[in-house]
Parts: C-alpha cells; structure tokens; sequence
C-alpha cells in the first residue's frame, strides 16, 4: 500500500511468546483487522522481542487452536513490515535457523526508529 500524507504508521510491539499466551495472537488479529481498515488508512509495522521472536521459525504445527506462522504470513502478504531481534535469537541460540520469507532481522536501533516514526505504538 503506497503511503500518503493522511496515513498513519501504527507499529506493534510483541513481546511474549507464540503460544502458551493469546498476546501474539491477538496481536496479529489486530494487524490483520487494521490491514483490512478503508479509513483511515494506515501502515503498520510489526517487531517481535524476547520469546516473541520465535514466532519467525518456519515449519510450525501446532496439535490444535491457531497456527501463529499462518496469521503471520497473512500479516506479511498484507504488506506489513515485520522485524525481529536479532539479540534476543543471538541469546536463544538460535541464529543460524531459517526464518519466515519477509521476517527480518533488526537491532534495537531499528526499534527506536520505527517508535520514533509511528503515530501510534501498540504493544502486547
């Protein structure tokens, strides 16, 4: 979606866990809802911290309830920027796996941007 002068720039913060808590759940429930808004249009943004960050991991089967990979690539194919900390996979050993295509690395730096940038900052 191009952006234009009257769109704000909403970016979710999400720090919890993929399942064990609903927070990332209901986070993408937000962003795919939002995505789907005619007015006011907006662009969001989304960065997963902590344990949040495992939700990027390809390959996800959960035996029941919702499958965070899938919301995530709807979030994504809704032109959705999302980042995660590379920190946080660095201190959980896991920065040599594959991630989501369209899931990008990021550094705090990174975060203080888009918070800088964003008209509205959500976070769960």
């Amino acid at each position: 979606m191009p952006e234009t002068p009257s769109m704000q720039h909403i970016l979710i913060i999400v720090n919890d866990a993929p399942y064990g808590s609903e927070r990332l759940f209901n986070a993408l429930r937000l962003a795919i809802q939002l995505n789907e808004q005619d007015s006011p249009p907006a662009k969001l943004s989304l960065f997963l911290l902590s344990d949040a960050i495992t939700a990027v991991l390809p390959k996800q089967n959960p035996t029941e309830g919702y499958n965070i990979q899938q919301m995530l690539e709807i979030v994504i194919a809704q032109n959705t920027q999302v980042k995660f900390c590379g920190s946080c996979m660095h201190a959980r050993g896991l920065t040599k796996l594959a991630v989501i295509d369209g899931c990008e690395v990021a550094t705090m730096d990174d975060l203080a941007q888009w918070v800088l940038m964003a008209d509205k900052t959500v976070t769960f």
